[in-house]
């Protein structure tokens, strides 16, 4: 019962620290994870039980009393759920109340649940985007290594309903990359998962979602050069915040200021929040002087 006060609170405090921070989304830590093929050595993290029940206490605190109230309302609905049929009901909409609040960890429980009971493709899919949604919303918790294997068995599931899903091969291959930088499951060679995506762009080269996310661990192997075309590839069909903000990061660190400072001015532009445009502005002034 200790370790599991222990899980929760590590979580609470992650979980906020995320809400809180949401605005500069877009924040770079090099050293966190890994890029194309070049691992950043982490020490293995233990992998440890998270329950849904973990992960609701901890969102309930994020969400508020009158949210939290409504998602508990469900909570007690679903405990007395009289057959299958009711339960499985109640599961679907406590997993689009915690969708609805952008609580991804809970979502996910909720989602593998229906999963392990329809076995359809869209099931494991959504389940296991929202396992890797978390795994990048609790950075440096205990919880990752859980998040990661349980996105993992997901997206297995959903590949095994449909092998040439290019979606499904692309959030194994994310799943895999974050398993791989928390020191778990491959002790040698390059990424499988890296791989995955790899094997994804050159059957979709302009896929988006393998192109980010291999943008991503460019930036993290500190590949900056790579890191530019992918995101370039990603801003040509689909502009957004995060691709900029990459972008002009992976630019500065190339010694291209004009073109980072370009890159930021397009990243401030796209979704207008203080904090954040407040941060951008200084890495703007930096460059400039």
């Amino acid at each position: 019962m200790y370790k599991k006060q222990i899980v929760v609170v590590v979580i609470v405090v992650a979980i906020m620290s995320y809400l809180f921070f949401q605005p500069v989304k877009g924040l770079i830590k090099p050293k966190e994870t890994l890029g194309h093929v070049n691992p950043v050595e982490q020490q293995a993290r233990p992998v440890i039980n998270v329950t849904v029940d973990m992960v609701s206490a901890a969102g309930k605190i994020a969400i508020g009393p009158a949210l939290s109230e409504q998602v508990s309302g469900t909570e007690r609905q679903l405990k007395n759920a009289p057959d299958d049929a009711a339960k499985l009901s109640l599961q679907k909409k406590l997993a689009k109340q915690w969708d609805d609040v952008n609580q991804p960890a809970p979502a996910a429980f909720y989602y593998q649940a229906i999963a392990r009971q329809e076995n359809t493709f869209d099931a494991w899919l959504m389940a296991g985007s929202r396992f890797n949604d978390a795994f990048n919303a609790v950075q440096d918790t205990l919880a990752q290594p859980a998040f990661v294997n349980d996105a993992i068995e997901c997206y297995q599931n959903a590949v095994k309903l449909q092998p040439n899903n290019l979606d499904a091969k692309t959030g194994l291959g994310v799943a895999y990359v974050n398993q791989f930088s928390l020191g778990i499951g491959q002790d040698s060679g390059p990424p499988k998962g890296v791989m995955m995506l790899l094997d994804v762009v050159r059957q979709d080269p302009n896929n988006i979602n393998a192109n980010f996310n291999l943008g991503k661990f460019a930036v993290n192997s500190r590949q900056y050069d790579k890191a530019v075309q992918r995101f370039k590839t990603v801003i040509a069909q689909k502009p957004d915040r995060d691709s900029y903000f990459y972008l002009a990061e992976s630019y500065k660190q190339l010694g291209m200021k004009k073109e980072a400072i370009d890159a930021y001015q397009k990243c401030k532009a796209m979704e207008p929040d203080a904090a954040f445009d407040k941060q951008i502005d200084e890495y703007i002034k930096e460059l400039k002087n």
